[in-house]
């Protein structure tokens, strides 16, 4: 494969963290994960301590940023909760980007 698929991620809880972790070790996982590129990360407090080292301009307090990103080819949501992740997640889906999520909440709730 030539170019990255950018990965944009909403929320760095323990399940983002793990994501993010995935992410940037590919090593010794499936060869096609070497082929995704974490290019965003939505977080409630940027000042936060995480269970993760990621570069300051990963992060940003606006997920809306992360979902409008041309650089994002796939948004996985893992925020929880039934807002804003629907509207992000709706919004994602409108702008022709995949979406992962294990939000049954959402899914449930709005789900087709």
């Amino acid at each position: 494969m030539g170019t990255k698929l950018g990965i944009g991620l909403l929320g760095l809880g323990t399940v983002g963290a793990g994501v993010a972790g995935i992410l940037q070790a590919p090593e010794g996982r499936h060869p096609l994960v070497a082929e995704l590129e974490l290019v965003r990360v939505a977080v409630r407090d940027l000042q936060r301590p995480r269970p993760i080292e990621l570069r300051p301009s990963l992060l940003t307090n606006n997920p809306q940023a992360v979902v409008d990103d041309p650089s994002v080819h796939v948004v996985v949501e893992v925020m929880g909760g039934i807002e804003p992740a629907r509207t992000l997640i709706m919004r994602a889906i409108a702008a022709g980007k995949a979406v992962v999520t294990a939000n049954k909440a959402v899914i449930a709730r709005h789900g087709e």
